[in-house]
């Protein structure tokens, strides 16, 4: 039987169109996501028996043997004369360090800021064979018929848990406040292995993806299979691996920081370029402001604050060993960063305007969680296992995030990252605002300013997952700004 010209190119067609559809979909890229990092890092071989995974309660205790040394080393300290006029320039300015000093010793009680250290419930528990320390907050009360939202925040150096002491209430209950009780949160807040009351590990290489590993078992064990994520420091980018890892998990994250560390050919020009031509480059106003000249804001300004970071990434015990016999220079160490960080302007004031945006019970609490746990050796190795390799070189940093994203950019940052550089990364921000004051340590410097950021963000995701679940089509202007 002879067929039609008209039907045997109506079976190519469709032919051609079957074959395209089939093509597409098997050789169209998915998207990667972060493999899971399974290790074992404590002590010795990793045994044959199954893992204790008992949540066992924990509270801050200090002996009084502990205290007594402490006392002692601070009443044997060895001060030097800083040069005239050098304010924080040099460093932290040994005639401040002095006062620091004082005050420690005669008027900070640490056995009260114990009791505020315990006022959160703690706990720990085992993973991949070390003792995972974490604050876990629940609201105080829940309206009928609501549920909170699991809220993981991750720290970073020198920080701790504590710095998130003051923005908890305000997300565990945000009514009480001031603030819109929409959406109200249930806290966790663990220590980065190595760090506070968390168990170093005592195997090489647990970076970032590893830490990411350990909370992402944690939430597991805590019974949430969805929450949110927020960080700053190390946490930015543990919460990144995290995303990367378990993106059908994380229903949102959120950073105070987003740094960019693959660097391409349109990053290099914008940075040339950008001054002169913003919009090309997608800059806004302030991020002109806060990026240029590039020289001064951006290089010069790495080389003079990263000294640091170059010791701790190629040789950390050697200067941590020091720190770690030492309360004085342990405090002059982590104070010249609370300093710096919080606001460059303050390296020329003699104080290096620490008690502008912290009180000094705040300070020594950090500093005492780094001496009594005898963890700053620990913290400091994180940064050799995270750059020994190179910056670039790692898979995380060449895989995107697709998970809903908020940056909340604060003005006094090191460094700053346009949302032109963050969206080559962070494929869906949501939100992206330029905040108004505040440096690095943005949830005990400003905890008001963050909350309230994480809160809008986190109503936009939820009215977004509310559209896609109706099947609607999301209103302009909602998927980022």
């Amino acid at each position: 039987m002879e067929l039609k010209p008209s039907i045997m190119l109506l079976d190519i067609l469709v032919t051609l169109i079957l074959g395209t559809v089939i093509y597409y979909f098997l050789s169209r890229k998915k998207e990667e996501t972060l493999p899971f990092k399974e290790g074992w890092w404590g002590k010795g071989q990793k045994p044959d028996t199954e893992e204790d995974t008992t949540i066992r309660p924990f509270k801050v205790e200090t002996t009084e043997e502990e205290l007594s040394d402490l006392f002692r080393r601070l009443d044997q300290a060895r001060f030097t004369e800083p040069l005239e006029n050098s304010c924080f320039l040099y460093g932290t300015n040994s005639v401040y360090l002095r006062k620091v000093i004082s005050y420690w010793k005669n008027q900070f009680n640490w056995k009260k800021q114990v009791e505020v250290l315990n006022n959160y419930p703690q706990f720990k528990t085992k993973i991949q064979g070390i003792d995972i320390h974490f604050v876990h907050v629940k609201p105080p009360r829940l309206p009928e018929g609501r549920s909170a939202k699991p809220l993981l925040m991750v720290h970073g150096w020198p920080g701790s848990f504590y710095e998130f002491y003051k923005i908890i209430p305000l997300l565990t209950d945000p009514a009480s406040h001031g603030l819109s009780d929409e959406h109200i949160f249930e806290v966790i807040c663990p220590s980065i292995p190595g760090y506070g009351f968390s168990e170093a590990p005592h195997k090489k290489d647990f970076n970032s993806v590893s830490a990411a590993s350990v909370f992402y078992e944690l939430m597991l064990r805590l019974g949430f299979s969805e929450f949110y994520a927020q960080g700053g420091d190390w946490g930015w980018l543990i919460c990144t691996n995290l995303a990367q890892i378990a993106p059908n998990h994380m229903k949102g994250l959120h950073l105070n920081l987003a740094s960019v560390t693959k660097v391409g050919f349109t990053h290099v020009l914008s940075i040339l370029l950008g001054r002169y031509l913003p919009g090309l480059f997608g800059f806004q106003d302030e991020d002109v402001k806060r990026m240029f000249p590039f020289l001064e804001k951006g290089l010069y300004r790495i080389l003079k604050e990263s000294g640091y970071a170059h010791i701790q990434a190629t040789k950390p015990d050697t200067v941590g060993c020091g720190l770690n016999d030492s309360p004085v220079g342990l405090a002059a160490y982590i104070l010249e960063k609370f300093s710096t960080w919080t606001d460059l302007e303050f390296r020329n004031l003699e104080d290096g305007g620490l008690e502008r945006k912290f009180t000094l019970d705040d300070l020594l609490t950090n500093i005492m969680i780094y001496w009594v746990s005898g963890c700053i050796v620990s913290s400091m190795r994180f940064y050799k296992e995270n750059l020994q390799k190179g910056i670039g070189t790692q898979k995380h940093e060449k895989l995107t995030v697709q998970v809903p994203t908020g940056i909340a950019s604060f003005p006094n940052e090191i460094m700053h990252t346009p949302p032109a550089w963050a969206q080559k990364k962070y494929t869906n921000i949501v939100s992206f605002h330029y905040m108004p004051r505040g440096g690095h340590f943005a949830a005990l410097e400003e905890p008001e300013l963050l909350a309230e950021d994480i809160l809008q963000f986190v109503g936009k995701v939820e009215k977004q997952q509310l559209w896609r679940k109706k099947g609607e089509e999301l209103p302009l202007g909602t998927a980022g700004e």
